[in-house]
């Protein structure tokens, strides 16, 4: 039987809002909210992987499991792979990289993707959406995938680059990248280590780490575009939004 596990990296020191994982939506901090919405995915065993005393405290108080990695990591992924190596699972066959700082995901975007990837034998996976506004297309913080094919609920297409920019004039298939991975084992551990790439670092995508070594990643469509924590606004945003709902 094939056995995935989930690790959402989690740290206190993002540069644009401090303190994110622990901020507060319907009481519940916004880390807590991921692992809890990882746990209903029923895919495999949970675990935050965080740097930080408070993170692992506060998923634990709220019933999730965390585990203490190295506060001097490059990048979320180099921190899973240091939790999964720790953990010692036995018999792992994809560990699915969930962001800390999508509270708002789908369950069923989750369970979806670890699909694709049983059903495919893929090496990398991943999530992208709908661009619905096309003012999306300009907003450099909002990254951009562009597809092999036109991504349907049934097909889990190559992606050939992801982007900042707006490439919206030169190619067809522009989609909204979601902060999800899934990755085979053997993947994870030669995506780790692999040198950071010029590429990546003047985009600031570690993704484009693994294009630029052949690595190929699939894209599969998601139902929707999950609201990232990124800013103070973004937070309010996501806040009210899941507040009025409950």
């Amino acid at each position: 039987m094939t056995k995935t596990l989930i690790l959402i990296p989690s740290r206190m020191g993002a540069s644009r809002l401090p303190g994110k994982p622990l901020l507060k939506i319907n009481n519940l901090s916004i880390i807590s909210h991921v692992f809890k919405k990882a746990e209903q995915a029923n895919i495999g065993e949970v675990v935050v992987a965080t740097e930080n005393n408070e993170i692992l405290e506060d998923v634990k108080k709220n019933g999730g499991r965390g585990i203490l990695t190295r506060s001097d990591h490059k990048t979320g992924t180099d921190r899973i792979f240091e939790a999964y190596k720790k953990l010692d699972f036995k018999n792992i066959d994809f560990i699915l990289n969930l962001q800390g700082d999508e509270p708002n995901i789908d369950t069923s975007d989750i369970i979806n993707l670890n699909k694709f990837m049983i059903n495919n034998d893929s090496e990398i996976g991943t999530l992208a959406a709908n661009i619905e506004d096309n003012k999306m297309h300009d907003n450099k913080n909002l990254v951009k995938v562009i597809t092999q094919d036109n991504l349907n609920q049934k097909n889990f297409s190559l992606a050939l680059n992801f982007t900042r920019k707006n490439f919206s004039k030169n190619y067809k298939n522009i989609y909204h990248h979601i902060g999800i991975y899934s990755y085979r084992v053997a993947a994870l551990e030669k995506f780790i280590n692999l040198p950071q790439t010029k590429n990546e670092k003047e985009n600031r995508l570690e993704q484009l780490r693994a294009l630029d070594n052949k690595m190929k990643i699939n894209v599969v469509l998601a139902k929707s575009s999950p609201i990232g924590v990124d800013t103070e606004e973004d937070y309010l945003a996501i806040k009210k939004i899941m507040e009025y709902k409950s």
